[in-house]
């Protein structure tokens, strides 16, 4: 009887901490997210793309467009649109300083910029760039879980197909 009242609590507790670790729920729980592009509210305003891409999946299936724009104000932001992924315990969104972000050893090597944790697992959705996010250096997108450094999936930015829309 003695063992049961030091087994079990320790049991509890590791299965917290490999609940709060692993997050399991989020892989079936979606978050839906559906952001206009901040210049279709202002109908005289006009948003320039600069560079897009398609997402392809890395160690999860990732699809979806990403795009930056330049609104008339001056500000720049990555936009998805029709992007889904899985959902994870800590998922980010980096500008990577290559020219894809093709595996998880690729991201950490070519250094990125963190724009915050992913808003939805699904849907369109928009991060701001600040002035530092230089598009001829940060040139893709990754999905990253920053708990178990994955490289969820990813979207080579180009300006080529700008001309190509």
């Amino acid at each position: 009887m003695q063992k049961y009242r030091i087994i079990l609590p320790v049991i509890a507790i590791v299965l917290l901490v490999a609940w709060y670790a692993f997050r399991p729920e989020r892989l079936f729980v979606n978050r839906r997210v559906h952001e206009e592009l901040p210049t279709a509210q202002a109908a005289n305003s006009t948003a320039r793309l600069l560079a897009s891409g398609k997402f392809h999946s890395v160690v999860h299936a990732t699809s979806g467009t990403a795009a930056v724009y330049q609104l008339a104000d001056g500000t720049r932001l990555l936009r998805f649109t029709d992007f889904k992924t899985s959902n994870g315990p800590d998922v980010h969104v980096y500008l990577v300083a290559a020219d894809d972000a093709t595996d998880n050893k690729s991201v950490m090597n070519a250094g990125f910029i963190d724009l915050g944790s992913i808003k939805g697992n699904i849907g369109d959705q928009n991060y701001t760039l600040g002035s530092d996010a230089d598009l001829s250096k940060y040139r893709a997108v990754s999905v990253w879980c920053k708990r178990f450094s994955v490289n969820f999936g990813a979207a080579a930015l180009s300006k080529d197909r700008v001309a190509q829309r």
